[in-house]
């Protein structure tokens, strides 16, 4: 928001400046000694002159924007790009600890399968050998 009042200002200041300049430099030819020809022919010179600077400053203003348009999608693709790498990396992490706790799950559950069949026979062993 800073950044924002600080080139509204300094806009300002420049318009300003401007102005005061034309202003300034239209008052000087009023005053100045000078034939009615010979002021016209000085008010459309300092006149183009100011069409001049101010065309020169728009080119400039509309350079500078190109740039900061310019530089503001590169860093959005930057961070697009960024964005899109952390999400594949987490995504690829959750996809691992998936298959390793799967395969984790699968071998307990085979030996708690293997156990209790175990213990199952045991059980069925001795009732046999009570049973004599």
């Amino acid at each position: 928001m800073e950044q924002r009042t600080s080139s509204a200002n300094g806009k300002g200041f420049l318009l300003g400046l401007l102005a005061g300049g034309a202003i300034g430099g239209i008052a000087a030819l009023l005053y100045a000694p000078k034939s009615g020809r010979e002021l016209r022919k000085d008010i459309g010179k300092k006149g183009r002159e100011v069409m001049k600077e101010t065309g020169q400053y728009v080119d400039t203003a509309k350079a500078k924007a190109a740039d900061i348009i310019s530089d503001g999608r590169q860093k959005a693709e930057d961070l697009i790009n960024d964005a899109k790498h952390k999400a594949d990396s987490i995504t690829r992490g959750t996809e691992k600890l998936y298959t390793q706790g799967k395969e984790y799950i699968t071998e307990e559950a085979a030996k708690l399968k293997g156990a209790f069949k175990a213990g199952v026979d045991t059980f069925n062993e001795e009732r046999k050998n009570k049973q004599r």
